[in-house]
C-alpha cells in the first residue's frame, strides 16, 4: 500500500528507528492494521472497538510543561500547570527515541491543529498504536494529499502507551507522563492507552499560541443557525456540549474546540469524541448513529463478545465511554469547519444542587464572572455512602488546557463580547427539583426548547426576574416549557433547604473567584452572587 510520507522524515527529527513506517494511512488500513495486532476489534454494524486499560480518562496529575526561558513568564504555573526542567525533559526525549528506535512497527500522521487556514499548526503525531493514529487521524484536520509530501511539522507528539517513566530520572509523579516542551516544540506522552491525551495535547498547544496573535481558543462547541447565526457552547465534560450542538435544524461547526478570529469562529479538530455511555437514540440521535459506523472508534464501550452487539448503557469498563468520529458523520455538519463570528454564547453547567435555574441571561459582565468560573458539580455516581454533589471550578471551563494566566483569556473574551455584542447566557443541564439524589435530571427536551427560543430571539420578548442569589435574569415563562422549573427555589419540597443549599453554593463561587478578583474590573467584581433577601 502505497505511503503518503513527508520529505521531511523522522531522521530529520534526530529519530533513528528501523521499524515499518506506516505514514498517512487512512481508515481502512489503520483499523486493519488495529485488528491484525490485536488492538481491537469489529462490532456487529462496523465500529472498531477497543479498550485503554486502567487510563479511561485523562491523568491531570502527570502532565508537565518544561519551565524553561520560554515558558518562565508566559506560563500561569499553577496546580494544573506543572513544571519539569529541561533536564528531566532530555532524559525523558532520550529515552523515548530510543523506544522509538526499538519498535518493529510505528504509525505517523501529519495533521493541522485549526481549520482556519492562516491560524492553524502544522503537527506530526509518531504513535506505537494503529488504533491511536486512526483516532488522531479522526480528531484533527486532515490535509490534502497533495500536501503531504512536502508536509514539515511545528510541533510533534510522540505518544507510547507502552513506556513507563522513571520518577527519579525523569521527574514524573509515576510511571505515566505527558510532557510539553514549547522551546523544543516536542510532546511526549508514555504509560496511558488513553486517546484523548493526544487531542488535549493539541488543545493546550493552540491555547498556548493563539492568544498571542489575539485570537480567542475556546473549550466549546459551536454550531451556526439557519440565519447564519453562530452560536457557542462552553462547558466541561458532561454537561452537553456535544449533544447540544449537534442539533438537527443547525449547522454544526464542532462540538469541543475553537478559535475565534476576526472573522470566524473555527474548529481545531476535524472529528468528534463524546460520551457514549447511556447514549439515547431518542435524545442523541446524530451521535447515536455513528456507533453503526464504520470509522467510528469506541473506547471502552461493553460488546457481547459472540453477538458482537454494544451495550451502551453498561459502564463496567468505564464511566466515561468515548466515541471518536469524523465530523463529517454528523449529517448536518460544515463542510469549511467554521462558520461566523457567534451572536449568542451559551455557558453550559451540571448543577448537581439543582439551585442554578434551567437558563438565565448575562450582561458581559456577569458572562466574564462565570467564564473565569467555570463551574459544573460533579455526582459520586455508583460510589456507595457518597450522595453529596462536588462543586467544580474549572478556570474558562478547561483550565488544565490553559497553560497562560486565566485574565489572557477572559480579556480577550471581553474584548470579543464587546466587538460582536454578543448575547451571553447560562444553561443548566443539572438537576431540579431538588439536589443530586432527591431530585432529577433536567429534562433535554426542556433545555432544546429554552435554547432555541435563546437562539432565534424570542427569548429576549419573555418577561424576566432577577435571581436573587446571582442576580442574573430568569424567564419567567417561556411557551412549550412547564414554567414551574424556570423558578428552580419552587421545584424543591422544602424551600428552606433550597436555601441553605444555595447559599452554600453562593459561598463556594465567592471563595474560588478570590484568585482572580485583582485581575478584573470593579463591574466583574460586582458581578458576583450574593445572599440577597428573598422577596
Amino acid at each position: 500500500m502505497k505511503n503518503c510520507q513527508s520529505r521531511y522524515g523522522l531522521g530529520e527529527q534526530g529519530i533513528v528507528t528501523s521499524a515499518a513506517l506506516h505514514w498517512n494511512l487512512i481508515t481502512a488500513p489503520l483499523v486493519e492494521h488495529a485488528i491484525r495486532r490485536g488492538e481491537g476489534c469489529l462490532a456487529a454494524d462496523g465500529p472498531l472497538v477497543v479498550a485503554t486499560g486502567k487510563h479511561t480518562g485523562r491523568s491531570a496529575k502527570d502532565k508537565f510543561i518544561v519551565r524553561d526561558a520560554e515558558t518562565e513568564t508566559s506560563v500561569w504555573w499553577s496546580k494544573t500547570n506543572q513544571a519539569m526542567t529541561p533536564q528531566h525533559f532530555a532524559a525523558l526525549k532520550a529515552d523515548f527515541f530510543a523506544e522509538l528506535g526499538k519498535r518493529d512497527e510505528l504509525f505517523v500522521a501529519d495533521l493541522y491543529g485549526g481549520s482556519q487556514p492562516e491560524h492553524r499548526v502544522q503537527v506530526r503525531v509518531i504513535n506505537e498504536l494503529a488504533w491511536h493514529n486512526l483516532f488522531i487521524r479522526t480528531l484533527l484536520v486532515r490535509p490534502e494529499t497533495e500536501a503531504l509530501a512536502d508536509f514539515v511539522p511545528e510541533y510533534t507528539i510522540i505518544d507510547l502507551p507502552s513506556f513507563r517513566a522513571d520518577p527519579a530520572r525523569h521527574g514524573t509523579r509515576g510511571e505515566t507522563v505527558i510532557a510539553v516542551n514549547f522551546t523544543d516544540k516536542l510532546i511526549l506522552i508514555g504509560g496511558t492507552a488513553y486517546a484523548g491525551e493526544m487531542k488535549k495535547s493539541v488543545f493546550g498547544l493552540l491555547n498556548y499560541l493563539l492568544p498571542q496573535d489575539g485570537i480567542m481558543p475556546m473549550h466549546c462547541s459551536a454550531n451556526i443557525g439557519p440565519e447564519g447565526d453562530t452560536a457557542i457552547f462552553f462547558g466541561l465534560s458532561g454537561t452537553g456540549k456535544t449533544t447540544l450542538s449537534a442539533d438537527a435544524s443547525r449547522t454544526l461547526i464542532g462540538d469541543d474546540e475553537h478559535g475565534w478570529s476576526d472573522t470566524a469562529v473555527f474548529n481545531f479538530e476535524g472529528g468528534c469524541y463524546a460520551k457514549m455511555i447511556r447514549l439515547s437514540a431518542e435524545a442523541e440521535p446524530e451521535i447515536f448513529a455513528t456507533t453503526k459506523r464504520f470509522g467510528t472508534v469506541l473506547e471502552n464501550v461493553v460488546m457481547d463478545p459472540v453477538t458482537r452487539r454494544l451495550d451502551l448503557d453498561d459502564a463496567s469498563l468505564a464511566e466515561n465511554s468515548r466515541g471518536s468520529y469524523p465530523i463529517d458523520f454528523i449529517p448536518n455538519a460544515s463542510a469549511d469547519n467554521l462558520g461566523p463570528v457567534p451572536k449568542n454564547m451559551i455557558f453550559l453547567t451540571a448543577d448537581a444542587y439543582g439551585v442554578l435555574p434551567p437558563i438565565a441571561r448575562l450582561t458581559p459582565e456577569q458572562a466574564m464572572y462565570h467564564f473565569l468560573s467555570g463551574y459544573t458539580a460533579r455526582v459520586a455516581g455508583t460510589e456507595i455512602g457518597v450522595t453529596e454533589p462536588e462543586a467544580t471550578f474549572s478556570t474558562c471551563f478547561g483550565a488544565p488546557f490553559m497553560p497562560r494566566h486565566p485574565s489572557v483569556y477572559g480579556n480577550l473574551l471581553k474584548r470579543r463580547i464587546a466587538e460582536g455584542n454578543v448575547a451571553c447566557w447560562l444553561v443548566n443541564t443539572g438537576w431540579t427539583g431538588g439536589k443530586y439524589g432527591i431530585g432529577h435530571r433536567m429534562p433535554i427536551k426542556a433545555t432544546r426548547a429554552l435554547l432555541n427560543a435563546a437562539l432565534d430571539g424570542s427569548l429576549n420578548q419573555a418577561e424576566f426576574r432577577v435571581d436573587p442569589y446571582f442576580g442574573f435574569e430568569v424567564p419567567v415563562a417561556v411557551p412549550g416549557v412547564d414554567s414551574k422549573i424556570l423558578d428552580p427555589r419552587e421545584t424543591w419540597p422544602d424551600k428552606g433547604d433550597y436555601d441553605a443549599v444555595a447559599e452554600k453554593l453562593v459561598d463556594q463561587f465567592v471563595e474560588n473567584f478570590a484568585q482572580f478578583e485583582d485581575h478584573v474590573e470593579e463591574g466583574v467584581r460586582a458581578a458576583a452572587p450574593a445572599a440577597r433577601a428573598l422577596v
